[in-house]
């Protein structure tokens, strides 16, 4: 068995702003498994590397790749625990392989085309007037669970905006995701006036690492509390209990890509479910390829998922983006039975290394 891998710099349409940043490029490192005798068949993965979260994003990255490279052609074992994106990826990768490399890594009804996934229609920061014609647009599209990054600009500018799209859809699912922007000293009074709007769930709204004012804000916020840049860095099952147990979220946000590649997002699960802690999967940025996977994956986890809209994206953030057999028709995502591997531009003329 062989690997190659190949980095991109994935180009956003349009500027991606949350509470941390604004990005124009998504950095990401495609995978791909082969068999040295028949290289056209392979198994393709994507390392959805995350600068600013993803711990191991740093210069020694490439040297773990390079690593990875010799002990799969040596049929050696690499310790992956400290690189989530690689992990996620190389699991990708060796399942599609398994599969034929047809992009069936987790065959259900999903991918039949029998059954779809729910997700939630994600507004990106932006002015108010920008991010007040997402929202509509998400909500003309049919969905019934809209998301708003908030954090970054006036809280008054921002509130009026949610109290505008509550008043005019009382039936909406609302979710906000802080980012860990909010203000400490504010933060209850924040989540209060969030509560009045019926606001369904706030994500991270401290910094990674806050456990012990996190854990307070939990236990006495109105809205539920939901877990996600803290999964990061964890990589110890027990530590992983351990904090959940001490801050005892109401959820937590599943990114395999971030969290473990996907064996440890499904301890996440595990551990989450021991303490009575809810939980749904969003997207880190991936292109199509991971994004194939990750909803292949999250339609294997069984009715959970569909109780509950997922974070998933569609790819259409990015100028250019690998094929997909993902379908997006208003908030249900289906994939298409028929998966077209024939060619790929964007990947053909990447620079592959092995």
């Amino acid at each position: 068995m062989r690997l190659s891998y190949a980095p991109c710099n994935l180009q956003f349409r349009q500027p991606a702003t949350t509470s941390r940043e604004t990005m124009n490029t998504k950095l990401t490192c495609f995978l791909k498994v082969y068999d040295e005798h028949n290289p056209e068949v392979y198994g393709l993965g994507e390392a959805a590397l995350f600068p600013g979260l993803s711990p191991e994003a740093n210069e020694e990255y490439e040297l773990k790749l390079i690593e990875l490279l010799a002990n799969i052609a040596l049929g050696r074992p690499t310790d992956l625990s400290r690189h989530s994106s690689i992990q996620y990826g190389l699991e990708m990768a060796l399942r599609d392989f398994a599969g034929g490399g047809k992009r069936l890594y987790w065959p259900s009804e999903f991918t039949e085309g029998k059954e779809s996934l729910t997700i939630n229609g994600l507004v990106w920061m932006g002015d108010i007037d920008t991010m007040r014609r997402r929202a509509q647009e998400k909500i003309d599209a049919g969905f019934h669970c809209v998301k708003f990054k908030i954090g970054a600009l006036n809280w008054d500018a921002e509130l009026g905006l949610i109290t505008e799209i509550r008043k005019a859809n009382n039936d909406l699912e609302i979710r906000v995701d802080a980012n860990g922007g909010l203000p400490y000293d504010r933060a209850e009074k924040m989540l209060g006036q969030l509560a009045d709007l019926g606001v369904e769930s706030i994500e991270q709204p401290f910094p990674a690492r806050y456990y012990r004012e996190t854990g307070r804000l939990c236990r006495t916020s109105p809205v539920p509390i939901a877990l996600d840049e803290d999964l990061i860095g964890i990589y110890d099952p027990e530590e992983r209990r351990a904090m959940l147990k001490h801050v005892h979220p109401q959820l937590i946000v599943l990114k395999p890509a971030l969290c473990g590649g996907f064996n440890g997002a499904e301890d996440w699960i595990e551990a989450a479910e021991l303490e009575g802690i809810r939980w749904w999967v969003t997207s880190a940025l991936e292109s199509n390829v991971g994004l194939n996977a990750l909803a292949q994956w999250t339609a294997s986890l069984g009715e959970k998922t569909k109780s509950r809209a997922q974070g998933l994206g569609t790819g259409a953030l990015f100028v250019e983006n690998t094929p997909s057999p993902l379908i997006l028709e208003g908030e249900k995502l289906t994939c298409s039975p028929v998966i077209d591997n024939s060619s790929c531009p964007l990947l053909d003329k990447l620079e592959w290394r092995s």
